[in-house]
């Protein structure tokens, strides 16, 4: 037996030790660990995945090529996107993970909580205490979604008149939102403990609509290499599974800027990053995928093309799928262009995506946010469509699973002007002009709050089943409404009001097609008219 005063000894020398060893085990490594040290010690923590990982790498060799695609940028650049979704116009993307349970600043807090000087950074500190005591990965069992109720959610966004529903399958913070048989940190056997893009799929195909997912894992490579620079979690190799490399981000701070990007990326992270795409794709079937601007890092350049050759082939085999680039990491014609927050100045050849979020400060749930209005996206979307786009219109919800009332009020308005107006957007093509109107529209990536009001002398055009759409945004004070790029050589036989159907008189002069309007508006946000032409060359786009 040993005695008090020998246990007590033996006690204290153990905290110690642990102590030290907690101490060592999250200290910086920034500099004492080289990038290929620090991706080693991920594949380490991630080696018990390495049997099923080579599978699905050997299926993807094997049937890569198995269809009308190569994995080549030459053969890759014929992909045109399908008919499915140039008809759809409008789709619903979904931010939601364990970003939404501190809920603070944006769905970037999980990198910036270890960006020293950051808002984040103090206000974790602050609310949780060090890094090193509490990181990202404790917030993973307090995401529970016990609100979650998918079927709800997919009844929301079809009466919002969405055609397709994107969730965010994983986020640049590593934790896997569907059933991945390549990681333990995935919704299925951590936080909610649920198939949570399973759940969706379902639900989003029961309400008729297509649904896509959305990988950010690239990212992943680099995320959270802020927690090296200082005591903090991330530094502990048991942590590094979650965390992934964490490798030194040696961007230039311009996030358009990838030539000059840096950043160490290991071929096992790119292996890595192939086979987590597949087995998403092949599990879930997406109709779209939907990647964020880091896949156009050089360094993907010769593993793209096996995943894009592989899911477009399987696309060839029913109604044809969607990847949507930003940037310019696809060649021009590989894929579908995606301008995050941002418009065009004109019609564009192919067609093309904008994503926007229905809040005015993040993709995820934040405390105290707030959320654009019915009109503004309205707006925005009659631009888009007239430009040959699509507009992809994001949701943030909470941790529990709720959506905030804001945003549902925001949906169901949408979707009560869609369903008054919807011919003019769904199916719908450009005219030989995209619009008209003094508002000029601030072009390019983030730029999307910058365009002022528009008003009554604001038009977008589109053209569907045999009729010219002009679209009005905003009402005129007087009872006209005058529309200058319809010319005398087109003659117009009729104009109707497309809200509640009634004919409305006009005249047509050297100045355009002047319409008699009633007194007060029929219907809101935006006004649309269908116009008849004698001759169906007067519904020609440009060429």
């Amino acid at each position: 037996m040993i005695r008090p005063a020998v246990r007590c000894s033996l006690l204290a020398a153990w905290l110690v030790c642990t102590s030290a060893l907690a101490q060592s085990a999250t200290a910086p490594t920034a500099d004492s660990l080289s990038p290929a040290a620090q991706s080693d010690a991920w594949q380490q923590a991630a080696a018990k995945f390495a049997p099923q990982r080579k599978a699905v790498l050997d299926h993807v060799a094997a049937a890569a090529n198995q269809g009308p695609f190569r994995s080549d940028w030459t053969s890759l650049k014929k992909y045109r996107s399908p008919a499915w979704y140039d008809d759809a116009k409008f789709g619903i993307f979904i931010h939601w993970g364990v970003y939404s349970v501190p809920a603070f600043g944006s769905e970037w807090y999980s990198r910036n909580m270890y960006q020293q000087g950051t808002k984040e950074f103090a206000h974790h500190v602050a609310t949780y205490g060090p890094q090193a005591k509490f990181g990202y990965k404790d917030f993973v069992p307090m995401f529970k979604a016990e609100h979650f109720d998918p079927k709800a959610w997919a009844q929301l966004f079809r009466e919002a008149g969405a055609r397709y529903v994107v969730p965010v399958a994983e986020h640049h913070d590593g934790f896997a939102m569907y059933d991945s048989a390549l990681s333990d940190w995935t919704a299925v056997k951590k936080g909610p403990k649920r198939d949570v893009i399973g759940e969706l799929e379902h639900a989003v195909r029961g309400q008729g609509m297509h649904f896509g997912v959305s990988s950010h894992r690239a990212e992943h490579d680099w995320f959270f290499d802020g927690g090296r620079q200082f005591d903090s979690d991330v530094n502990d190799p048991r942590n590094a599974e979650l965390y992934g490399p964490a490798v030194a981000h040696l961007g230039t701070g311009d996030d358009q800027n990838l030539a000059e990007d840096w950043t160490y990326v290991s071929q096992a992270w790119l292996d890595d990053w192939l086979a987590r795409t597949v087995e998403l794709t092949d599990k879930y079937h997406p109709d779209l995928i939907y990647f964020d601007w880091w896949i156009g890092h050089p360094t993907f350049r010769n593993t793209l093309p096996t995943f894009l050759s592989y899911y477009y082939n399987d696309g060839a085999r029913r109604d044809g799928v969607v990847v949507n680039y930003k940037l310019g990491d696809f060649p021009e014609g590989a894929g579908t262009l995606d301008i995050e927050r941002g418009q065009l100045r004109g019609i564009h050849a192919t067609h093309w995506q904008t994503d926007t979020s229905i809040s005015n400060d993040s993709w995820g749930y934040i405390e105290h946010d707030t959320y654009k209005s019915p009109t503004f996206i309205i707006h925005l979307l009659a631009d888009v469509v007239s430009k040959n786009g699509n507009l992809m219109l994001n949701v943030g919800p909470r941790a529990d699973g709720t959506i905030p009332q804001g945003a549902q009020d925001t949906l169901r308005s949408i979707g009560r002007w869609l369903k008054a107006n919807g011919e003019a957007i769904y199916g719908s093509k450009p005219w030989r002009t995209f619009g008209e109107g003094p508002t000029e529209v601030a072009t390019g990536t983030f730029q999307d709050t910058k365009t002022k009001p528009y008003t009554a002398e604001d038009f977008r055009f589109t053209t569907h089943a045999g009729n010219l759409y002009a679209i009005e945004l905003g009402w005129p004070a007087k009872a006209e409404a005058t529309i200058h790029s319809i010319k005398t050589d087109d003659k117009v036989i009729r104009v109707e009001s497309v809200a509640d159907g009634r004919s409305l008189a006009f005249t047509q002069d050297a100045g355009g097609l002047h319409v008699r309007l009633p007194s007060r508006p029929f219907g809101s946000d935006a006004y649309v008219y269908r116009i008849r032409f004698s001759s169906p060359n007067s519904l020609k786009a440009a060429p």
